[in-house]
């Protein structure tokens, strides 16, 4: 892994671990500075440090990738057509969802119980400080593709073949999720995402598939009112079975 790799995937580590930092310092601010009340300085320190974390690791990453070296096998190698391109994405979101009833079903007959506290700490969070949504939906996301898809699958790619690339960078990819109870579901997705990225040679296109896979389960479980939730019960259904999982 080079350089401006290293540093990417260093930046991402720091960005997790800053919370141990700047959730307390922002919560010291608005309960002595602010005099706000401490349960709410609770929530507004989680909630904006959160987003400002997010936001600049992924100024960071993207100011590193600035340069757009090819710096991978896939991305050296000639991209499909936009139009196709385009297709692959939406098409990627059917994929993604399909991967997760397949790994739920391999869980459940393993004895795992679906469903997500991840999923479910990520919905709670977005329903006590709703611009959460933008970390869940849109930036965490890009980021975990650039990371794990862009630089760690794709510098495995280099030595490995895609399986094995795909193997590794999806376990990682998993136990960065802190849920290693649900590894044969994150690994499925991550694989499609991955396979996504050498199938049309675009890391864009990984990065849509993913935002639009997290932003239907939040808006499933979150935003449809309730008489069009029955209008569309089997597709809620189907995502509350999956566990609607934010990767």
């Amino acid at each position: 892994m080079n350089r401006k790799y290293t540093f990417i995937v260093l930046t991402y580590i720091a960005m997790q671990l800053s919370v141990f930092i700047g959730m307390p310092l922002f919560y010291v601010i608005g309960t002595k500075v602010l005099n706000i009340a401490p349960k709410e300085a609770e929530i507004q320190a989680t909630g904006y440090w959160l987003v400002f974390s997010f936001l600049l690791g992924l100024a960071i990453v993207l100011f590193l990738l600035r340069n757009k070296e090819r710096q991978n096998k896939i991305e050296r190698a000639e991209p499909l057509p936009l139009g196709i391109s385009l297709a692959w994405a939406v098409g990627g979101i059917f994929l993604a969802f399909f991967a997760q009833i397949l790994a739920v079903s391999i869980e459940n007959m393993i004895g795992v119980k679906p469903g997500s506290e991840n999923t479910q700490e990520i919905l709670q969070m977005i329903e006590l400080f709703p611009a959460i949504v933008l970390i869940s939906s849109i930036i965490g996301p890009i980021l975990e593709e650039i990371v794990f898809r862009k630089v760690i699958f794709g510098t495995l790619y280099n030595r490995l073949p895609f399986g094995m690339a795909a193997v590794i960078s999806s376990i990682i990819f998993a136990f960065a999720h802190m849920e290693p109870v649900h590894l044969i579901l994150y690994t499925a997705m991550g694989f499609v995402f991955a396979f996504l990225y050498v199938k049309t040679k675009r890391i864009i296109v990984p990065i849509i598939a993913h935002v639009m896979m997290n932003t239907l389960v939040v808006v499933a479980q979150r935003y449809i009112p309730e008489d069009l939730e029955k209008n569309i019960q089997s597709f809620i259904h189907l995502v509350r079975w999956m566990g609607g999982f934010i990767s």
